[in-house]
Parts: C-alpha cells; structure tokens; sequence
C-alpha cells in the first residue's frame, strides 16, 4: 500500500487507487450522488454547467445553471444547488422545475452561497462568501453561516469566519463542521445549537479546506493541498489520499456509497473504499 495510505487501512483496501473519470473541464465542484437513477452530477462554475457522470456513458453535459457550487440532496432526494451567480439556493424538483428556496436574509442579497448541509429535521445549512460576487456589490451583512428552515424563515447560525465555504455535519447530527478558506485557513468544529449562534469550537483541524464529506463512522474527508486529508472524529489526522490535482469537494456514491468521488480543478476522480457515506433521512 501507498505510504501516503499507511494509516487509512480501515478506510482502503490493499491496491486502492484514484481513476480519473474525466477531464478538460474548467473548475469543478459540488460532486452528489443520485441513487435512484445512478448518476453524479456536479457543476463547472465557470461554465455555468452542471455535469453528470454515469459508468454507462462517463461525463456528459447536463444543464445550464447560474454558476451552481455546492449540491446536495434533500429530504425527498431532490436536488439542491448554491449558486454563484444566481446569488441563491435552489431545488430541482422531479419534473425538472427549479425553485427558489432563498436569495436574501432581511431583505438583502447573499454574497454568492457557496457549499450546503442538511439536517434531518430538513433545515438546510450553508455558507456564503464573497467568492462569486466578481464585481458585483456587496448587499448582505457579512460572510456568515446560514439556517434555511422547511418554513422557508432564515437566520444566521455564525459569524465568525473570512471565507466560510465546506459543511457537514457528523452522523449523529450534534456537531457541525466548517471550513474556512480564506485567511483563518482551518476547520472549526462545534457543538450544534438549534437557534442562535454558534458558541466557541470544540476543536481546530488544521488544514486549509474547501468542500468536504463525511463517513459512517464520522471521519471527515477534507479537500486541501495535496489530496485528501482524512481526520477523525476527535480531529486527529489519519492520512492522506494523494490526487493529481489540488481537490475543491469530495463526497461519497455509487450502488453502495463505497465510492469516493472526488472533483479537482479541470477533472473527476474516483477511489474505491472500504468506508460508505452517511445518508441523512428524515426524523
């Protein structure tokens, strides 16, 4: 096994390695797995694209978005995008209509939300910094972390960070993980709270992060220099899977989310896995 892998024999079978499923994009992000019709899709921001891969037919061309980021699916599997250049969170619904979920808080417009999570009480968190705005005025109050309840109210969870971009939450639900990419450079994890802010964390990972996922047994799979770094969930660093590219997300799939699929600058990759993803259901 790879020296890079010594410590991931849990998570990696002898022989594992990264595929590359395709390539010659311009930046891809947002990797999530459609169970019920096989099938990743993902966005290429610059193009304003979402993309899907299948084993059958490998990447082709999906739709047109607004510069979508971060999806993730919904309670009802449907799909939900932030979006760059939409400067909002939409749902895809199952006959293809897309639906405005929230494009402000108190009247003024989000930066450019950027990655999401969710609940299994259906409240969907996000984050929102400045990265899509390119030019565009700032309206919203600052770079902060969101809560999108099933009543479609909006209130802010934190407040703290420079760039706030990949969330997730640990299988249990009682903690939160988020990452700042901007000049903090590190993961913060906390202690959920149903309303109001969050309090202080309850550690640091120390990895300059942009999307992540987690696994069954809560170990968090962060994109940063170099691969994938993988912690546990006290925050102590496993390992680390080497990409060929710099990753910007990551999350898990296939017939038995044993599939890590990873999305890096102009390409997608894949490494099978001994770990399977979470997958949130309704209370």
């Amino acid at each position: 096994m790879n020296a890079a892998f010594a410590d991931l024999s849990s998570i990696l079978s002898e022989g594992a390695s990264v595929e590359k499923l395709g390539t010659d994009m311009k930046f891809t992000e947002g990797p999530v797995w459609i169970g019920k019709e096989n099938r990743l899709v993902f966005s290429d921001i610059p193009r304003s694209l979402q993309l899907q891969w299948t084993q059958k037919e490998g990447i082709k061309e999906w739709r047109k978005v607004e510069a979508s980021n971060g999806n993730l699916l919904d309670l009802k599997g449907h799909l939900l995008s932030c979006q760059h250049g939409g400067r909002n969170l939409v749902r895809t619904g199952p006959d293809g209509t897309v639906k405005v979920l929230t494009d402000n808080y108190e009247g003024k417009k989000f930066n450019s939300p950027n990655d999401l999570a969710i609940r299994s009480n259906g409240t969907i968190w996000f984050t929102d910094p400045s990265y899509g705005l390119r030019g565009r005025k700032a309206e919203a109050g600052g770079k902060w972390v969101y809560r999108l309840k099933s009543d479609g109210s909006v209130s802010v969870a934190c407040k703290t960070f420079d760039m706030p971009n990949g969330i997730a939450f640990s299988p249990d639900q009682k903690r939160v993980y988020i990452a700042d990419s901007g000049k903090i450079g590190k993961i913060h994890a906390y202690d959920v709270v149903e309303e109001g802010l969050l309090g202080e964390p309850v550690f640091i990972l120390d990895v300059r992060c942009d999307g992540m996922c987690i696994d069954t047994e809560g170990r968090i799979y962060t994109t940063s220099g170099g691969g994938i770094h993988i912690f546990n969930s006290a925050g102590k660093k496993l390992g680390l899977i080497p990409t060929p590219e710099h990753p910007a997300n990551v999350c898990f799939g296939g017939k038995d989310y044993d599939t890590l699929f990873i999305t890096a600058r102009k390409s997608l990759y894949s490494i099978k896995t001994k770990a399977k993803g979470q997958i949130v259901t309704s209370d």
